[in-house]
């Protein structure tokens, strides 16, 4: 052997290590989450959609025509209407609104019935799914009952052709704390690995970073 090919082989083996010991340091940081089916079998409501800033609702005042309207919640999470200047309206289900529309109307109308619907819908930050880094189009996403990350990425238009899509990262509080898994959209995208699709959560923040190569 030269004395040029034993460092080099020195080297090799070096790599070898330190690629060893990473992906050990990989399996353990970041654990891996369950396969989820492409379609559910029971496509069940999710949890009690929850109004947030930039949604648009439709307040109907029964028997009031001229109080019911359409509106859209402000950047502050609160709205205005007929009879009522200021209402704090994020964070709660349209029917807790209803409820509170007509306890401010209480004051003007005897038995007030109001009820409140979501037309357009955006959510509040934790019940929406963000993805940013290398997507065709990195945007923050309402979440919708049984979303997976197949559906995540029709809704983003896919990878870039810079994505590292094997080493995205999907963050999710669980138990008021802050976890990390590691989610391989490539291999879901371009290789059809059906168990690389897996359930996706309100306020999940999905990072895809771009290929070193």
């Amino acid at each position: 052997m030269t004395s040029v090919m034993k460092p080099l082989r020195g080297l090799l083996v070096l790599l070898l290590v330190a690629t060893t010991v990473s992906g050990c340091a990989w399996m353990k940081r970041y654990p891996k989450l369950p396969a989820a089916p492409f379609v559910p079998p029971d496509e069940g409501p999710g949890a009690s959609y929850l109004v947030g800033p930039g949604d648009g609702l439709s307040i109907f005042v029964w028997r009031n025509p001229e109080l019911s309207v359409q509106v859209t919640v402000r950047p502050d999470g609160r709205l205005s209407m007929p009879l009522i200047d200021d209402l704090a309206a994020t964070g709660k289900t349209p029917s807790e609104l209803a409820r509170d529309i007509e306890e401010k109307l209480n004051v003007y109308i005897q038995s007030p019935i109001v009820t409140v619907v979501v037309q357009n819908f955006f959510g509040p930050f934790s019940q929406q799914v963000r993805v940013v880094g290398e997507a065709a189009s990195p945007q923050a996403i309402p979440y919708r009952a049984n979303m997976t990350l197949l559906d995540v990425m029709i809704q983003v238009g896919g990878l870039t052709e810079f994505a590292a899509g094997n080493r995205a990262t999907l963050i999710r509080f669980e138990d008021g704390k802050q976890k990390e898994y590691r989610v391989h959209i490539e291999s879901l995208l371009k290789d059809g690995k059906i168990n690389a699709n897996v359930k996706i959560q309100p306020g999940d923040v999905l990072i895809i970073p771009e290929s070193i190569l």
